[in-house]
């Protein structure tokens, strides 16, 4: 996300409780949506000073996926082993607003080529500071959010990329499915690479339900199946929303 102030100000409209803005060392800024376990990330760059490159070069809308390691040297060593190339770990870090004190919330990460995956960014981070992340006052939303459900990858070859997204993650692939801990990657047939749509869980819909109809930038239909959509045009945005 490019235009940080209007996402962030359509996903509080939402009810979804965001975290302070945060200043990366790298060049990047950003908003978080916490859940006890994966997460959702608005990223996008300052309007002035060092800006992150790979994030201006980023289209709109669902951009990047990142995997969770407890180690970024053994994830990169494994990545090398399994002909996903990645780069060397690249740390850096954030001031976090907590208790009256700005203690700074340190990760390492690592990349992999964008040509293996076209579909957006595809990293790999390993948190050094988790207890400046996951904090409880951030974990609750006033939409009922609770979880990520899955992501939908649109590709041109689905089945050799369900692959890749499985070594890259470090687990088996279920056919054109990716299971992990918190969620699922479903890549399916499309015509381009891309981030389709993105599946959400809510303790219930009916309070995002109210506020989408109401926020002007937000599209919402309801279906028969229990599946509502979310749209929010303006960032080319398609969230599936069920109750948990």
């Amino acid at each position: 996300m490019r235009a940080m102030e209007p996402a962030a100000a359509i996903f509080a409209g939402l009810g979804f409780q965001l975290t302070p803005l945060g200043r990366h060392s790298l060049g990047s800024i950003n908003h978080l949506m916490m859940t006890s376990g994966a997460y959702l990330e608005l990223v996008g760059v300052p309007q002035e000073g060092k800006q992150r490159q790979e994030v201006l070069e980023s289209p709109s809308g669902l951009s990047g996926l990142v995997f969770a390691t407890g180690d970024a040297d053994r994830e990169a060593d494994r990545l090398r082993a399994a002909g996903l190339e990645p780069s060397e770990p690249v740390a850096f870090s954030r001031p976090v607003e907590v208790d009256g004190e700005t203690p700074e919330a340190r990760f390492r990460t690592v990349r992999v080529p964008g040509r293996l995956f076209p579909a957006g960014r595809v990293y790999v981070c390993e948190h050094l500071t988790p207890e400046l992340v996951w904090r409880e006052e951030w974990l609750s939303h006033p939409n009922g959010f609770c979880r990520i459900d899955r992501i939908e990858v649109g590709s041109t070859a689905p089945d050799e990329d369900a692959a890749r997204y499985a070594v890259a993650a470090g687990v088996a692939a279920e056919g054109r499915r990716v299971p992990l801990d918190d969620f699922a990657i479903d890549v399916v047939p499309d015509d381009r690479a891309r981030f389709r749509s993105l599946g959400l869980r809510f303790e219930t819909l009916a309070v995002i339900r109210e506020k989408a109809l109401a926020l002007p930038g937000a599209e919402w239909s309801d279906s028969a199946d229990g599946v509502a959509l979310l749209e929010i045009p303006k960032f080319g945005l398609r969230i599936e929303c069920r109750a948990a």
